[in-house]
């Protein structure tokens, strides 16, 4: 063979062999592989069995160690279910026991009732023939009686009924003329050992409790400065002025007084907060509904913190220290409240002080005469609230903050429409009217002052044998002159009680009024 088809064959061979020896490689790699994947595979297993008996193992374990933990929470539970039956069992056995002590108890009360029972059908028998008796003797007594009076108005020439009259009469005429006579002894004896003691103590006590005149104006004005705020308060289709009625409870007059407006309410807390806010606003200049809330909220803070201080400051000026936290808010409250013009705090405080003086003197218990006497009006502060006198709602109040018994009889006694059981109810009521019946203590109007001097003398006149009557002393005092062929000594003594009680019955008035019956018989000739 030639060289060059060597050459040519060459590359083929070459390609031959480099083929099988690339199949030789791969098979020898596939062969090598598998020996290796078959040794671990073995070893795999081997590991995978002793696995399996440790698991095996460890769970044969825990399943002995669960049937014993199963054993030992049976075993528990049934030693508590015997401990559980066994106290019931002796509960029910206690129960058996107090139902058979019960039985026993209840068959001898039966038989106990059954024995009373027939005890009381006994003397229930014997009290029916016992009445029958009483009835039978009734019966004789009646007719006795009746022959009896046959007999008397045979004898008399009366009935029983006149007869009855004409001693009556008689009784009541000689027991009249002899209580009037012993009224009129004890009372002379009393007005003069003890008028001139009195005036003592009352006079003292007016001088020790010098106040000022507390008369007030009941309708507050509040001054503008100028008419042109009357515009800016109304506002725009009235609603700034509607928004302070709203918030305030009040009304407000705006008229033809120039630089002023009224408000008119009949709740003085009401007011006064009203003429503050108006005052604010008017200072402050904005006047809108929103800034009408804000202002009237601060107000109101502001009287109440001033009600505070003054219920505080009364109670220093009394030294009354021990008044509960809501009565002396309440008393505060009368810094606003007037009656008849008189400012009601300064009254309950001259008051207070006038008793507990008048106490001191007579040898009464002055602090209970003191305390009655500041807290008599104290139902005033809220009478426009709550339904009811002011005396009614003064005892609810101080039953409800505890107040003491004699206290409460104080207030409930200071107009005289309970009996007085204490000598400080007394005095709390005469300290009550001399504060309000002294000189520019109260002011009235001239119209209802003309109508009490009226009714008073129309009162006096309507009686039978009065001849004139007349009102004086600002209707403190009425005269009365009676026909003294009419009325005589006694009947001018009763006639006067009977005034002075139609008076208290049917008219209005501060302090006291003084019934005075004057009778005399003149007589006389001209000598010639």
């Amino acid at each position: 063979m030639s060289i060059s088809m060597l050459c040519s064959v060459a590359p083929a061979i070459a390609a031959v062999i480099g083929i099988a020896c690339a199949i030789v490689g791969v098979g020898a790699g596939i062969l090598l592989y598998k020996l290796i994947a078959t040794k671990k595979i073995g070893k795999s297993k081997s590991n995978a069995v002793k696995i399996i008996e440790e698991a095996y193992a460890e769970a044969k374990t825990i399943k002995k160690e669960s049937i014993l933990e199963a054993k030992e929470e049976a075993q528990k539970i049934k030693d508590d279910a015997n401990v559980e039956a066994k106290e019931r069992r002796n509960e029910i056995q206690k129960m058996e026991e107090r139902l058979s002590q019960r039985e026993e108890y209840v068959s001898k009360k039966e038989s106990s009732v059954d024995t009373k029972l027939e005890q009381i059908d006994k003397e229930r028998n014997a009290l029916e023939n016992e009445r029958t008796k009483i009835a039978n003797q009734i019966e004789e007594h009646n007719k006795i009686k009746e022959d009896m009076l046959e007999k008397l108005e045979k004898i008399s020439g009366m009935s029983k009924k006149e007869a009855k009259d004409v001693l009556i009469s008689s009784i009541t005429e000689e027991a009249k003329k002899d209580a009037g006579v012993l009224v009129k002894q004890i009372e002379d004896e009393a007005r003069e050992n003890a008028e001139t003691h009195a005036k003592e103590i009352v006079m003292g006590a007016i001088q020790k409790c010098a106040t000022d005149l507390s008369s007030e104006m009941t309708v507050t004005t509040v001054a503008l400065p100028n008419d042109e705020m009357k515009g800016r308060i109304i506002g725009r289709e009235g609603r700034n002025i509607r928004s302070i009625e709203s918030v305030t409870g009040v009304e407000l007059i705006v008229d033809d007084t120039p630089e002023a407006i009224t408000i008119s309410s009949f709740d003085p807390i009401r007011r006064e907060i009203a003429r503050l806010s108006l005052e604010k606003l008017i200072v402050d200049g904005r006047i809108h509904p929103t800034r009408v809330e804000e202002v009237v909220e601060k107000a109101t803070k502001e009287v109440e913190k001033t009600i505070k201080e003054a219920g505080d400051n009364a109670c220093n000026e009394v030294a009354i220290y021990n008044l509960h936290p809501e009565l002396v808010k309440i008393m505060g409250r009368l810094k606003y409240r007037t009656s008849y013009g008189q400012n009601c705090l300064k009254h309950s405080i001259e008051t207070a002080l006038l008793a507990g003086m008048i106490a001191s003197e007579l040898g009464a218990n002055a602090t209970i005469a003191k305390r009655g006497g500041f807290l008599h009006d104290i139902g005033k502060a809220l009478d426009h609230e709550i339904e009811g006198t002011h005396v009614t709602i003064g005892v609810d109040l101080a039953k409800k903050y505890k107040e003491s018994p004699e206290v409460i009889h104080c207030i409930e006694a200071h107009h005289g429409n309970v009996p007085f059981h204490s000598i400080e109810a007394i005095i709390v009521q005469v300290a009550d009217a001399i504060s309000s019946s002294r000189p520019g203590a109260r002011r009235e109007s001239f119209e209802n002052y003309i109508k009490r001097l009226q009714q008073l003398e129309e009162i006096s006149n309507s009686f039978k044998g009065v001849d004139k009557s007349y009102a004086i002393q600002a209707g403190r005092e009425v005269r009365i002159i009676v026909k003294p062929e009419e009325i005589s000594d006694n009947d001018a003594m009763y006639l006067a009680k009977d005034i002075a009680k139609r008076i208290e019955n049917e008219m209005q008035y501060p302090g006291q009024i003084k019934v005075n019956v004057i009778r005399e018989s003149r007589f006389s000739d001209i000598a010639k």
